[in-house]
């Protein structure tokens, strides 16, 4: 699939859909919310300082240890701030909403006879809330956190391990996610389609100039979908 050309996929040639969930199939407006502004909030409130300074230490340490397994590592933040992670992640539940089409691409990959993989950083923590509030791994055929092999999508040893592990044909699977580092690591893997979310917090501005073919809604990238056919 050549760069812009992300209304050419000729689904025909593609077996199985290798998707990201935050960002992706689920909206990033809810991990936004809880990573920049409750766990700052509630840091602040246990250190008893301002949430400025909150946010200057976690943000900080963030950047030190963004790209590595321990940055989507609920284990990690929870050794490190001290604070209940996983429960932090109930209190903006209300926020957890599908992207724009997510559930029916996902119905319409499972009538067109694609294989559905959830291939995502978060924890499985992380991946179970958000699971209980939107019946998402139902709607898949497997389900894969990085956490499961050690190194978060970005690494290479991700690809290496996962590939022993599921045993897919790169050459007829797409990718799509929200995260360059990651398509960039799965395109050396040798998946031969990537495609890029545009918008993945619904509250931010679209992203432009991305290296990768872009979308936003879903209904984008299945012009046949509420038919129940293929488009090939």
């Amino acid at each position: 699939m050549k760069k812009n050309d992300w209304n050419e996929i000729y689904w025909n040639e593609i077996d199985t859909v290798f998707l990201d969930m935050d960002g992706t199939l689920l909206d990033l407006h809810y991990d936004n919310t809880l990573w920049n502004v409750l766990v700052p909030r509630h840091y602040a409130e246990a250190r008893a300082i301002d949430e400025e300074q909150a946010r200057a230490v976690l943000f900080s340490h963030m950047s030190a240890v963004r790209s590595t397994i321990e940055f989507y590592c609920l284990d990690y933040w929870a050794n490190f701030s001290q604070l209940d992670v996983k429960a932090l992640h109930e209190e903006p539940a209300h926020l957890l909403d599908y992207r724009g089409g997510a559930r029916e691409f996902l119905g319409w990959l499972h009538r067109c006879g694609k294989q559905r993989v959830l291939v995502t950083n978060a924890h499985r923590d992380s991946l179970a809330v958000k699971d209980a509030h939107t019946g998402l791994t139902k709607r898949l055929d497997a389900v894969f956190s990085s956490h499961d092999f050690g190194h978060p999508k970005e690494d290479d040893a991700f690809w290496r391990a996962f590939a022993l592990a599921h045993g897919f044909d790169p050459t007829r699977s797409l990718m799509i996610d929200d995260n360059e580092n990651v398509l960039e690591a799965a395109g050396r893997a040798g998946v031969a389609h990537l495609l890029i979310v545009s918008q993945p917090d619904s509250n931010r501005p679209t992203r432009d100039g991305l290296a990768f073919p872009a979308f936003n809604h879903f209904d984008e990238i299945m012009p046949d979908a509420y038919n129940g056919s293929a488009h090939d």
